[in-house]
């Protein structure tokens, strides 16, 4: 039995060809990926890390952290990337929901997270961006060969965290064959070849930066510049060495305001992907109008991995994510039935394919509720097919919040408000925004007038909350908006505050 992901990408692989470059450090070849990636095993192996447990990584971006990623992989162990904004409180319910056998953490967070680990009964080692701390230390002294665990397609390869609006964050089981198939339908459907080049300036705690970006990238034998985050001037220094760049729409909005995007600059580029919130219309229009590219938009999940796509060749339609990825079939049903909508009708969007996770982890309950009896995934988006055969996103049947391509859960800012002295009750929902897609904002209703302030709510949350999920706005009402049977709508406030960050008319 071989390892069904890692063995997928090492054949005919030369090892002398560029992998990754970063800012800063020497260039890693596929020879060097292959030796470091195999120590990296043994360090996991030898602190006791065996086929099925799994590792979680608090780490900043490097290439270290990809390198750690494919050691998971060869060892058998289920990777589990926590966001680096999270908070220690945020970071306990994580791990221990999951309980990892090892926790990778940056050697800064060390003193923070050692308790934290101990609490979870898992092992704790430090892996930071330049390349120290114990797990890189235990690494250097290690064979650069390693006898890669044997998992098949079945087997899991990654825990990610994902959430609604209600309860808690729920982690989604996916396997070896799931982030596979999606890399090669991807990488085929994008046309990517080992001539390619990857401004990769994505996280790599969630699906598009670690599975899409990456594992497309390896299975075409591609390379990649390793951007440790989004900056407009270095993206522009990169595009003359470059050929793709994968982006969220907060990329492209703010690209457009940077001088150097021009025709010329992105002559040399071939593809820019767009994913994890809706592109605007408008950005589409005028990337297209000052580069002469039309950007590809795509969509996913965490579940799903990526679903459908825009063609690589013919009508990127703006506003629309393209048709379903070879493999994967989509369709649109009534949410109260479950019947098959015709063309151009806006139902619940449904999924099934090998890209489709197997369920949510210790949760079998939850997981049977969100699968229909023949194997289709309810995504909880609500869309429509054109006459063409385009998916259209037209909204969501949860309120989730996508600010600048980070997915925000209402429902957990708003239990750390409402646990707040002053607080009778608290709605949380976004509003569009010009930068960021949407922004979040939470309708406060205090016990008395002026029992609470805006910057005493913030402080709060400032401990227990990453920043990308601070409201940008608090406003203190009498009361929130209820239907008959007393559930908030939020939809009332979504559209009274729509405009909070509208455009002035000049």
């Amino acid at each position: 039995m071989t390892n069904h992901l890692f063995d997928a990408i090492r054949p005919a692989m030369a090892a002398s060809r560029p992998f990754m470059k970063a800012d800063g450090k020497a260039a890693i070849t596929y020879g060097d990926m292959l030796a470091e990636s195999a120590r990296l095993a043994r360090a996991l192996a030898a602190v006791g890390v065996s086929p099925g447990d799994r590792v979680a990584a608090q780490i900043e971006k490097s290439p270290g952290a990809i390198l750690l990623y494919l050691a998971c992989v060869r060892v058998g162990a289920v990777f589990l990337p926590l966001n680096t904004g999270y908070t220690a409180s945020e970071v306990e319910y994580y791990v221990g929901d999951a309980r990892p056998r090892l926790m990778v953490v940056d050697p800064r967070h060390e003193d923070e997270l050692l308790p934290v680990a101990r609490r979870a009964g898992a092992g704790l080692m430090t892996l930071g961006g330049q390349g120290e701390g114990t797990l890189a230390e235990r690494a250097r002294g290690q064979a650069p060969e390693f006898a890669n665990a044997a998992r098949g397609p079945d087997d899991l390869a990654a825990l990610l965290y994902t959430s609604g609006t209600t309860g808690r964050s729920k982690g989604a089981m996916l396997t070896h064959g799931n982030l596979l198939s999606n890399g090669l339908a991807l990488a085929d459907a994008w046309r990517f070849t080992e001539d390619d080049v990857l401004i990769h300036a994505l996280p790599l705690f969630h699906t598009h930066g670690l599975f899409v970006a990456t594992n497309v990238v390896l299975i075409a034998r591609a390379s990649m510049i390793l951007q440790p985050k989004f900056d407009p001037d270095a993206i522009v220094a990169a595009l003359p060495q470059a050929t793709v760049l994968m982006g969220v729409p907060t990329f492209y909005v703010r690209l457009l305001n940077h001088p150097g995007i021009t025709r010329e600059s992105t002559a040399g580029m071939r593809l820019f992907v767009s994913g994890s919130a809706p592109l605007p219309a408008e950005t589409h229009a005028r990337w297209r109008a000052r580069t002469g590219h039309a950007i590809l938009e795509r969509y996913g999940m965490t579940e799903t991995n990526m679903n459908a796509s825009n063609p690589y060749v013919g009508e990127r339609r703006a506003g629309t994510v393209g048709f379903p990825l070879p493999g994967t079939q989509i369709r649109i049903v009534d949410p109260q039935t479950g019947a098959c909508l015709p063309c151009g009708e806006i139902g619940m969007i449904e999924v099934r394919g090998p890209n489709v996770f197997v369920g949510y982890w210790r949760m079998p309950e939850k997981t049977k509720a969100e699968f229909r009896d023949d194997g289709f995934f309810v995504t909880g988006d609500l869309g429509r097919f054109d006459q063409d055969g385009y998916l259209q996103i037209v909204g969501r049947s949860k309120d989730l919040i996508i600010a600048g391509g980070y997915n925000i859960y209402p429902k957990e800012i708003e239990l750390e408000i409402d646990a707040l002295p002053g607080v009778t009750e608290s709605a949380v929902f976004g509003v569009p925004h010009p930068d960021l897609g949407e922004a979040v904002v939470a309708a406060v209703v205090g016990a008395a007038s002026g029992s609470i302030s805006e910057q005493a709510v913030q402080a709060s949350l400032a401990k227990t909350l990453a920043r990308y999920k601070h409201p940008r706005r608090i406003l203190f009402v009498d009361e929130l908006p209820r239907n008959a049977m007393g559930k908030v709508q939020k939809n009332l406030l979504r559209e009274r505050y729509a405009g909070l960050y509208a455009s002035p008319v000049t």
